[in-house]
């Protein structure tokens, strides 16, 4: 079967996050270089060398009044996402978006490439601290002497069809075809045009599927039957070039040491794979020996793809009765027409959906999804399949 490339499918996970009142959202992965881009021009050619004159630009594209300095100046975040004297920045300021309701904050830093600096090695920290999922939905949006990050989705939409960029240091992060992807000043972080938000507000996504007759104001992503589609893959070697490695690192992969498992990382699958409808089954990771198991993932080529929903609702309706919730350490399943991927990563999760892979929910009550978020149904009955995570929605800046 022909693989068919499907990127990012934030049509919404995006979907998954919400804004923070301290604006300061995540970024994503070093994206590639669009031939003939340059550092020059990555660093977005728009903005002066005055707050002022930042705010003038600004206005061009977005409501931006009331600019005011004051530290103590309410609208400016609560928990800051740097402020004067870090990262090179010697002025912030804050304006009222009085068209979508919210704020801008601007910060002036001397050294571009210091600011970018500080924003990859925060990106860095927060991710080895456990959160996968910072930076994914940035709105730190790169000018050429300044730098905004604006509370609402429509307003970062607005801003980037000026010369300013989104810049993205998570390395899960890829922005989708059609969408400009220029180099930052810092190697690891990447400037684009597309705003990656789960509000289903963002930058609109020209690789996702639609259906045109159920994708209205309300719940767009529903199909009245059927699905919009899901990936597919005609041999195990297909399924692992579709995810690796800007979703799922397979740089050591192994089909012999399919069925291992550790205590952090438990697969759905247990046992013999071909009773659970699996063809071929391999691993990816860093196997436990000297040092502990880490970045375990299961991928799956699927026979039967209805037996394999099948046993893992049973799997997760008894992981789920102690207390209603599954095991920080259990696998959930991410399912595409004939592939499947287990992870209890939320990163690898988030990069799945892109890709148009939907998670097996089997959650008793699960019967929805808020607007933007797919929701589909599953073979078996009490399940459905979803890019949204009622637990797993990614904040940061």
């Amino acid at each position: 079967m022909r693989l068919k490339r499907i990127l990012t499918a934030l049509t919404a996970l995006a979907s998954l996050t919400l804004l923070t009142t301290a604006c300061e959202d995540s970024s994503g992965p070093p994206v590639d270089t669009v031939p003939g881009a340059t550092a020059a021009a990555t660093a977005a050619a728009a903005g002066k060398g005055s707050l002022a004159e930042a705010q003038a630009y600004v206005q061009k594209f977005a409501s931006c009044e009331d600019m005011g300095t004051d530290p103590k100046d309410s609208r400016f975040p609560l928990t800051d996402f740097t402020t004067v004297g870090q990262w090179s920045v010697t002025e912030r300021g804050v304006c009222s978006d009085k068209t979508e309701h919210g704020e801008i904050v601007f910060y002036m830093p001397s050294d571009m490439k210091a600011f970018q600096q500080g924003y990859l090695d925060r990106t860095k920290e927060r991710i080895a601290a456990g959160e996968g999922t910072y930076g994914l939905f940035s709105r730190v949006i790169i000018g050429k002497n300044f730098v905004i990050t604006p509370t609402k989705t429509r307003t970062a939409v607005a801003l980037v069809e000026s010369d300013l960029r989104v810049l993205s240091c998570n390395p899960s992060f890829f922005p989708p075809d059609g969408y400009k992807r220029e180099k930052a000043l810092v190697e690891g972080c990447g400037l684009s045009d597309f705003v990656n938000s789960t509000d289903g507000k963002g930058s609109k996504n020209h690789e996702v599927p639609h259906d045109p007759a159920t994708e209205g104001p309300e719940k767009p992503g529903q199909p009245a039957t059927g699905s919009l589609g899901l990936p597919s893959a005609g041999s195990l070697a297909e399924l692992k070039k579709m995810v690796h490695p800007h979703t799922v690192d397979c740089t050591n992969m192994s089909t012999e040491d399919a069925a291992v498992e550790s205590i952090d990382y438990q697969p759905v699958v247990k046992g013999e794979h071909h009773s659970w409808g699996v063809e071929v089954r391999a691993v990816c990771g860093t196997l436990g020996g000297a040092q502990r198991a880490h970045n375990l993932n299961w991928l799956d080529l699927v026979s039967d793809m209805k037996t394999l929903q099948t046993r893992a609702k049973a799997a997760q309706l008894a992981d789920l009765k102690d207390d209603g919730r599954l095991k920080a350490t259990a696998s959930k399943l991410l399912v595409g027409k004939n592939i499947a991927v287990e992870t209890n990563s939320p990163s690898v999760r988030l990069g799945l959906y892109q890709l148009q892979f939907l998670y097996l929910n089997c959650e008793p009550g699960f019967t929805t999804a808020p607007a933007g978020f797919r929701l589909e149904p599953s073979l078996v009955e009490g399940c459905v399949l979803t890019n949204f995570e009622r637990d797993n929605q990614p904040g940061g800046r």
